[in-house]
């Protein structure tokens, strides 16, 4: 069936790389529309072997019929107006971190948790970029060994705030004195413990993200994930130091081989050859690259992986359009 979708926030980078997705999954498009704000009004995206002219955003237009609309334009407008075309009866596949705890609106990457979407109709909620790439590599072991706890520590990419981010990142390349704007301090040559605002607790809301809604992915309510954000001055491309805790004893050879069979995955695991994932192995791909797989010295049910993933692409254009495509499918069966 041809769709009629809509991409909110369409001009960004993430709306933009939706837009790419789609030409490449082949997804049959009757009728693709993009909204913005006023500053965008009128721009021309291209797309495919045509030109699309960015609309206003405004409640008339999320009463119209769509069979999805992609947001990706940032919470408050989520929260403005998601809730408008879910009542127009449209299926809106969200971005943004504001639905995605909220009870009775799904958290889904597909190859995970995607069958709680049959028969389902209103918001989904796309997960946190960094949450995605971890889910995405512990779940295949997870279903084997059992997980009993993560620690985790990334390294994201400036792609991560948006241009704001990448546009910090190149000027104090150039210019190292140049004041922060987008970041608390200076990204270049430079390493930043902090990503979003920080709670009471010590912990940053980034922080939070990964550990409640790798829960809610997972469906492990009381798993310990134990998590540290760090934003570092890469272009694109997240990483990820993973430390897991399994209920049985892991056996490497067979969580490679776990690894190798898992669609979506890519084993790059061969040290002594210098064969590891690294940002720019993952640029522009879809896969959640994993390597430097190794038991823990002390303790017999722990592993300690790599884990990489261009987080513009798997981390949410990639994963929304594939929770679309999903969606298709289960209307099928």
């Amino acid at each position: 069936m041809s769709l009629k979708i809509g991409v909110v926030g369409g001009t960004g980078n993430v709306g933009r790389k939706i837009l790419q997705v789609l030409t490449e999954q082949s997804v049959d498009i009757q009728s693709l529309r993009l909204f913005a704000s006023k500053k965008s009004q009128g721009e021309k995206i291209p797309f495919q072997d045509r030109e699309i002219t960015v609309e206003l955003l405004t409640k008339e237009a999320m009463k119209e019929p769509f069979d999805y609309l992609l947001f990706s334009a940032g919470g408050e407008i989520s929260k403005r107006f998601a809730p408008i075309a879910e009542k127009a009866g449209n299926t809106v596949i969200d971005n943004s971190s504001q639905w995605r705890m909220t009870e009775g609106i799904p958290l889904v990457v597909p190859e995970i948790n995607g069958d709680i979407l049959k028969g389902y109709q209103g918001i989904v909620a796309n997960p946190n970029c960094s949450t995605i790439q971890m889910v995405a590599a512990l779940s295949p072991i997870d279903k084997v060994y059992g997980l009993r706890k993560i620690n985790v520590s990334t390294y994201q990419a400036v792609s991560g705030s948006g241009m704001a981010g990448i546009q910090e990142l190149q000027e104090q390349i150039g210019d190292p004195k140049r004041e922060p704007r987008t970041y608390p301090k200076t990204i270049a040559g430079n390493c930043i413990p902090h990503i979003d605002v920080f709670f009471d607790n010590g912990y940053t809301k980034e922080e939070l993200k990964m550990v409640y809604e790798t829960q809610k992915i997972l469906n492990k309510p009381e798993l310990p994930v134990q998590v540290t954000t760090v934003r570092v001055p890469v272009m694109n491309g997240h990483s990820e130091a993973i430390y897991a805790e399994f209920e049985r004893v892991p056996d490497l050879q067979e969580v490679r081989e776990i690894f190798e069979k898992t669609e979506g995955l890519v084993l790059m695991d061969k040290p002594e050859d210098l064969v590891y994932p690294t940002v720019l192995d993952a640029h522009d791909r879809d896969e959640v690259f994993i390597g430097r797989i190794r038991k823990d010295l002390f303790d017999p049910k722990s592993l300690a992986l790599w884990v990489v993933a261009d987080n513009l692409r798997k981390g949410a254009a990639t994963n929304a359009v594939g929770v679309l495509i999903h969606m298709e499918k289960l209307k099928g069966l």
